[in-house]
């Protein structure tokens, strides 16, 4: 908007879910989501613009600085209760988790729960800001959210001893990400296009980086994994 002047640009959150159905209800130009598209959400434009983390994230007094993959599911199952099952002090865990139909629940979901369900009795919010905002204020917290948006009041915790960076989300040593993409229904209209290739230009992949994120233009071909 500081470039183009006459354009407005309206952004409005709610999850993956709702940015898929508000392009193809044409309530938005361009939707956003941080999953892929299911095979009942066919027919739109995918156009990835990043990739980012997930991160497991403490309260920084939890000493804990490493989970494997395993007792990260244990704890949300609700198999592990207690944070001295895992080499930490006596605090019952408190869960956090996204609500259904968001975009880093579902990726969380398929890349750590491998199937498993999460125990029904976690907190919900609707953010990864509310997320990140719940574990800041309770050092008997876990929670997740994007890697991007981890700040000095939370702790990431390595998986099985591999630290959540861009570096190690390119050297396939973290395996624990998304694709973030743009979606379209039909043709792209001048304005919208614009917008498109302001983000996808190296000025915009430049601004994703600095927010945290992989710019795509940094993944070999632009559009698949690291």
């Amino acid at each position: 908007m500081q470039l183009n002047k006459v354009d407005v640009v309206n952004v409005q959150g709610g999850g993956s879910s709702a940015g898929i159905k508000s392009v193809e209800t044409g309530t938005a130009n361009i939707g956003m989501s941080s999953r892929e598209l299911t095979p009942d959400e066919q027919g739109l434009t995918v156009i990835p613009i990043a990739i980012d983390g997930i991160a497991l994230i403490l309260h920084p007094s939890n000493p804990l600085q490493n989970l494997s993959l395993a007792q990260i599911r244990d704890i949300y199952t609700g198999k592990i209760k207690n944070w001295d099952s895992v080499g930490g002090p006596n605090w019952q865990i408190h869960l956090v988790t996204r609500e259904e139909g968001s975009g880093t629940r579902s990726a969380f979901s398929d890349l750590v729960m491998s199937g498993s369900q999460i125990y029904p009795g976690a907190i919900v919010q609707d953010s990864n800001g509310a997320v990140r905002q719940v574990i800041a204020g309770d050092k008997a917290a876990i929670g997740y959210i994007s890697l991007g948006l981890v700040d000095n009041e939370v702790k990431a915790l390595n998986i099985d001893g591999i630290t959540p960076s861009k570096d190690t989300i390119l050297n396939h040593d973290y395996k624990f990400w998304r694709r973030f993409l743009f979606l379209v229904k039909g043709q792209e209209t001048p304005p919208e296009k614009q917008f498109i290739d302001f983000v996808l230009s190296s000025d915009g992949q430049a601004l994703l980086s600095r927010e945290g994120l992989v710019p795509i233009s940094a993944v070999s071909g632009g559009t698949s994994s690291p």
